[in-house]
């Protein structure tokens, strides 16, 4: 599971061969989703609000990144870093 980002406590991360639909994963503390990367939207998990809304902010400015990393990753390629939410 290589991670990908972090910022203010959250960790990003996708899995190499995941199931569909295209997503990655995050946590933060004892938290821990799934957020989908063509919708932007809380597939499973649960996260702090304030967090989960910084989450989609960050996947709203990068989601082009995001769908790169989910076809090297279906491909298990080496994943870059995305920069993180400033």
């Amino acid at each position: 599971m290589p991670t990908i980002c972090m910022f203010r406590g959250i960790k990003i991360y996708l899995n190499y061969r995941d199931h569909l639909p295209s997503h990655f994963h995050a946590d933060y503390g004892d938290y821990s989703c799934c957020i989908s990367i063509e919708d932007i939207e809380l597939i499973s998990g649960n996260f702090p609000n304030k967090q989960l809304k910084m989450l989609y902010g960050w996947a709203a400015l990068h989601q082009e990144e995001l769908r790169e990393e989910w076809y090297l990753a279906e491909r298990q390629k080496e994943l870059f870093r995305i920069d993180p939410l400033k």
